[in-house]
Order: C-alpha cells, then structure tokens, then sequence
C-alpha cells in the first residue's frame, strides 16, 4: 500500500496539482493519465516509439556509401577498393566491442548514459565523415568511419537491452519484430533517398564534386541526431520509471569469458563458418551493388538504388514471418540448407544470366531473413545459457573481421578482375557455407542431437527434461550439457536471437555486437 501511495505521489507531482491532476494520477482512465504512468500499456507504446527509432540513424548512415556509390567514385577520385575500405573500418572496432561493449553498458556507463555515449560516437563520426568529403580529405573519411563503428554496434546492444527490460514476457517477439522492421526502414530509405539529396544539393551549388558529396553527407547525419534525441528522452523516461515502479536498470546480461573459448564443440566452429562464409557474400555485394546494376544492365543511377535496396525491403516483413515459421516447423539446419541453396542460385543468375535481377535480388532478400531466423537459434541448443554470451560474442567478433577482411578483398578483385570474377569469388564463399551446413546436418544426425528436430519433438524432450523423475529414468540418455540445452531460451538469448536480424553486422540493412545484428549481421 506504501508503495502505491508513492507512485501516485510520484505521478502526480509531475502533474498539475489541481483536483483535476490528482484525479488523473489515481488512473481514472484519462489520456494523461496512461501516456504519464509507465505501467500503463500507452506509456510503453511511446517508449517502444522512441526505442526503435533509436537505432534509424545508425542504420540510414551505415549504407550512405552503398546509395552514393557512383558519387564516391567520381568526387573523391577513389579506387574500388579505396571505396570498400570505409566499410572494413566500420567494422574493424567491432572485431573487440562484441567482447566490451556489454560490460561497458553493465559495468561502467549503465545502460541509460551508455545509450546516449554510443549515440554520440554515431553523430560525431558521421560529422567527421561528411567533413572528410568537404575538405577532400580521404584519410579523415576513414577516421569517422572508424568512430561510428565504435558506436553504431554498441547502440544495436543498448536498443535491445532497453526491449528486454521493458517488454519481456509475449510481447517481446514483437518488439524485436518492430526494431527489425525499423532497421530495414532506415536501410531502404538511404538507398532510395540520398540520390535524390545528392542531386538536389547539386543543383544548389550548381556543381558537383566533394563539396556536394560532404553536404549530402552532413544533411544524412541529421537522422543520427535524431537518434541522439531518442537516447536522451528514452534516458529520462527509463530513470523516471525507476523512480516510479522501483525498476532496476537494465542489462544486457552478457557473461563473456574467452576461456571458454576451448570448451566450445565442433557443430559451434561449423556454424561460425556458415555465419562468416555466407555473411561476406551479402554485405560486401550491396555495398558494390550499384554501379554492378549500371554497368551489367544498364540501369539508371535510381533504378540501380531500388534494386540494391531490395535485400532490405524485403527483411523487413519477412524476417518476423520467417522466425515464426522456423519456430513452429523447427528443422533449423534444413532451413538453413535452403537459405544458402537459394543464396547461391540468385548470386549464379546474377553472375551468370542477364534475367531480370529483380528476380534474384528478391531471392537473394527472402534467403538472406531465413537464414538469420535459423541460423543464430542453433548456437543456444549446442552451448549451455552460462556460454551463450561468450559464442555469440565470439560469433560478432569473427563476422565483423571476416567482413572487413572481405571487404577490402572484394575492392581490390572488382579493380583487377571486374564484377563477374567478383561474383565468382561470392559464390565460392556461399559454397563453403554449403559444404559447413552439409557436414553439420550429417554430424547432428549421426551424434542424435538436437539441431534439427521438430518444433513438436523439441517442445517434448523438453518436457521430459523439466520432469525431475523423467530425467532420473534416463540418466544415461541425457548428459548435463544436453539438460542445459534444453531449458527454455532466456531473455538475453532471445534477445542476441533477433538482434542477428538486424543486421549487423547487422544494418541490415543487414546489422551486429551481439548488431548489423545482424550487419549487421551486420552489417546493415
């Protein structure tokens, strides 16, 4: 009862204090009353508003150089592989953030003041990288890169912290559904708005070159203070709800220790191959996208964005669909056998055929969601919930070096050999994913394990599992690790779940940290 009188008390000293203000703080039912209560169903409606424009900001400037392709090219006078260089910096932080930027938001920031922190980095590094292109300054472009790496994969971490404090329980499927499909919005709008910016501050100066490029970038960097602003506003409601309801602070739940590392099995090292082998053939091949779509089937510069944007536009309904189904059907490791065949089939149309490529980037958008839904389940049935932190960070860490590396590689391919070679190259990386998954569906079968059971098997044994007395019939059935695995998914490892899905590295487009997701998984 004390504390009911305080929270009303709280309320309504943010209220007025007249008779009708104390009568709004007592819940009778008014609009005020619900949009200033942070139990109330609309109060966390507005919060879920301004938690997934969070991250929009971050992923609408991740991709600028993809929708800006030709014009980076041309004004800054770079090379192919100059060019990718700026995706490999983004990523080159977050080889180690996966590993830090949790205990940062735990440990030293707290998830309040860490949020607006990463926020910063993302707004100060896009500054830094639109005035590298004004002043024609190549080496400060790669620099501000570097900087909103720092912060646009920590700030996917911090989004999904804020999700799981708030909206646990049935509610988070689809907030993390939300954040997914806010993700690709912010993608799919950089692809097929910042020509049109470009073209109109063209006009303006009457010229184009760097100047051009470095003010379509700075106007791009108005959606990362926008982003900045939720962080502040999402800070301030979450230490009033503390304050209210007595809520802890969140936190992102990561317990990475590398030692763990050794312990890891062999199906865990597979499916790190399936994610970086199959990740490198997607990001890097929409950063280069457009001038692939100009030059093979001459495309305008807006038609090409449109295509390129495809992948994202695509994700963005698709993925929560796509999870849904996976949950029901299980089978993870035959829908990822899928995702890859239909990955491999779109980049050989591509590479091979002048069909219509709207054909193969549709194919290439619905395999790329069903992986992600697929895929990065399976870590949590093949490590027991205390490693869960460390695999998925492992997992980021590798991602995001394997997509560096890859970037800078596929530059340097595209200026000695052209794009066929290129896309030569991509399908030998989905193959190697092909031949992983392959090995990893007879090694599953032959050791009887659980990857690829039934939704409807899976819910069973862990039934019997839970059963104290079903688990002592058959102690030799079920070893500890295999008791682990099994439990129900907590909130963190729901949350890296569909934190693959945005991209990170993802963005996500994408879009991932435990990203760009992922581009996130990455990469956006």
């Amino acid at each position: 009862m004390a504390d009911f009188e305080e929270r009303q008390n709280l309320l309504g000293d943010e209220g007025d204090a007249s008779p009708r203000g104390r009568r709004t703080a007592e819940g009778t039912g008014e609009p005020m009353s619900a949009i200033c209560d942070p139990g109330h169903l609309l109060h966390r409606v507005i919060f879920l508003l301004f938690m997934c424009f969070l991250g929009f900001g971050s992923y609408f400037c991740y991709d600028n150089p993809a929708a800006l392709q030709t014009q980076f090219l041309q004004d800054m006078k770079l090379s192919t592989s100059q060019f990718m260089q700026l995706y490999a910096w983004y990523s080159w932080p977050n080889v180690i953030l996966c590993f830090l930027g949790g205990f940062l938001l735990d440990r030293v920031f707290g998830i309040r003041l860490g949020t607006i922190i990463f926020s910063l980095f993302v707004c100060v590094g896009q500054v830094i990288f639109a005035t590298g292109a004004l002043l024609d300054r190549f080496w400060l472009m790669e620099v501000g890169r570097f900087v909103f790496g720092i912060g646009g994969e920590s700030l996917a971490v911090a989004q999904n912290t804020y999700a799981v404090n708030w909206f646990k329980g049935k509610e988070l499927n689809l907030v993390f559904g939300l954040q997914i499909s806010m993700a690709r919005l912010g993608s799919t709008v950089n692809m097929n708005i910042m020509g049109w910016v470009y073209n109109e501050v063209a006009d303006l100066f009457g010229t184009t070159g760097p100047t051009t490029l470095g003010a379509s970038l700075m106007i791009a960097g108005v959606t990362c203070l926008f982003s900045l602003i939720c962080a502040l506003i999402l800070g301030f409601l979450d230490k009033r709800a503390e304050k209210i309801l007595h809520k802890e602070q969140g936190e992102t739940g990561e317990v990475i220790k590398l030692t763990d590392v050794k312990d890891f099995p062999f199906p865990l090292w597979l499916i790190f191959i399936i994610c970086v082998s199959y990740y490198v053939a997607i990001f890097p091949f929409i950063g280069l996208g457009q001038v692939f779509f100009i030059e093979k089937f001459s495309f305008t510069p807006a038609q090409a964005r449109a295509i390129n944007s495809i992948v994202y536009i695509i994700s963005a309904p698709a993925s929560p669909l796509l999870g849904f189904m996976v949950d029901k059907t299980g089978k993870n490791v035959i829908w990822v056998i899928c995702a890859v065949v239909c990955t491999l089939a779109a980049h050989m149309m591509l590479a091979f055929t002048f069909w219509i490529p709207w054909i193969a980037m549709s194919l290439l958008g619905v395999s790329y969601s069903l992986l992600a839904c697929a895929l990065w389940p399976m870590v949590a049935f093949v490590v027991p919930e205390h490693q869960l932190g460390t695999a998925y960070g492992f997992m980021q860490s590798i991602q995001n070096l394997g997509l560096a590396l890859i970037a800078m590689a596929a530059g340097v391919i595209l200026d000695s050999k052209g794009y066929l070679f290129l896309e030569v190259f991509f399908c030998a990386c989905i193959c190697i994913a092909l031949i992983a998954v392959v090995i990893l569906y007879f090694l599953d079968y032959i050791r009887g394990g659980d990857l690829n059971l039934s939704a409807a098997a899976r819910a069973k044994l862990q039934k019997d599992v839970s059963s104290d007395s079903e688990i002592k019939k058959r102690p030799s059935k079920l070893t500890e690790g295999e008791i682990a695995r099994l439990k129900p998914m907590s909130a963190f490892g729901l949350r890296n779940r569909y934190l693959s899905r945005l991209g990170a590295q993802l963005p996500d487009h994408c879009s991932t940290h435990l990203s760009s997701l992922a581009h996130r998984s990455v990469l956006k």
